[in-house]
């Protein structure tokens, strides 16, 4: 895809994050890939979609507070960084449990302007242990602090170029459930799936919303995605690389690409690392 705007990496750090399989990924799009409209519906951090820029795409994530951010920084970026370089200025690990806390009162989070939610995000994102995104079985973020040396919790040059690029291309930003943010996807679209990933062991994270995402919601991606075959979409899919996994791609139309990824985010260590990934697609070269 042609950019419009200079190359930006993504503002937040994220699980999962695909920085580290960008090379893998970018063998295995579609030819011709500008002639597609781009959806993500699990955008993440949003690694892909800020390589590959497109002019016209819908990005997509259920986590409503991570979308909140997209479009602030498109919307709102210059009161976004004032904001954040007062939250550097006071970093600190009694702040951060103050900043943290905010959430712990419903009635007062709510009263809280876009600017402050993306705000409070990113700061917690950058500061907080591992930059994981967690939350407990109520919804509340509960990473602690990570005490790191200077943490990046501003960067300005990042977030204004990420703004132009989203102010001079054709995005649409959603909250919704990831079949719905795909439901006007056909013949000229090209879909990248990056869901949380099966972990039969519970090893890899999958704390970004209350609910999780288990086994039957990775069939109902599937169904989905051979869905969006049906309808002539270009579909890549990544995943870990299980039984399971392996299993329920095994169609004729799938193609199964083994990938090794370096991971840095995960509950657990073990999960940390050298790991083998899939990548999975819907066409042939």
């Amino acid at each position: 895809m042609t950019r419009n705007n200079p190359p930006v990496k993504p503002y937040l750090k994220w699980a999962g994050g695909k920085r580290q399989l960008l090379t893998e990924i970018k063998k295995n799009l579609p030819n011709r890939i500008n002639d597609y409209t781009y959806y993500e519906p699990f955008v993440g951090a949003g690694a892909v979609f800020f390589e590959l820029q497109p002019q016209k795409a819908v990005i997509n994530d259920i986590n409503g507070q991570l979308m909140v951010t997209y479009h602030v920084v498109r919307e709102d970026v210059e009161a976004l960084i004032r904001l954040l370089k007062k939250y550097k200025e006071n970093n600190n690990e009694e702040y951060f449990y103050k900043i943290r806390d905010m959430d712990r009162n419903p009635e007062k989070f709510e009263k809280l302007t876009n600017i402050e939610k993306a705000a409070r995000l990113i700061y917690l994102n950058k500061t907080c242990f591992n930059g994981l995104y967690r939350v407990n079985s109520r919804g509340l973020f509960n990473v602690p602090y990570g005490k790191y040396k200077n943490p990046a919790i501003c960067d300005d040059t990042v977030l204004r170029r990420i703004s132009n690029y989203l102010n001079s291309n054709e995005i649409e930003i959603l909250t919704d459930d990831f079949e719905n943010a795909v439901q006007n996807a056909g013949k000229n679209s090209f879909i990248y799936f990056d869901p949380p990933y099966h972990s039969p062991d519970m090893t890899n994270f999958t704390g970004y919303q209350a609910d999780g995402f288990n086994e039957g919601q990775q069939e109902r991606l599937c169904n989905v995605m051979v869905k969006m075959t049906s309808r002539g979409a270009k579909c890549l899919l990544s995943n870990s690389d299980t039984q399971f996994i392996r299993k329920l791609y095994d169609h004729d139309f799938f193609e199964i690409i083994p990938v090794q990824a370096k991971r840095q985010i995960n509950s657990d260590s073990a999960g940390r690392g050298q790991v083998n990934e899939l990548l999975i697609k819907n066409w042939k070269h």
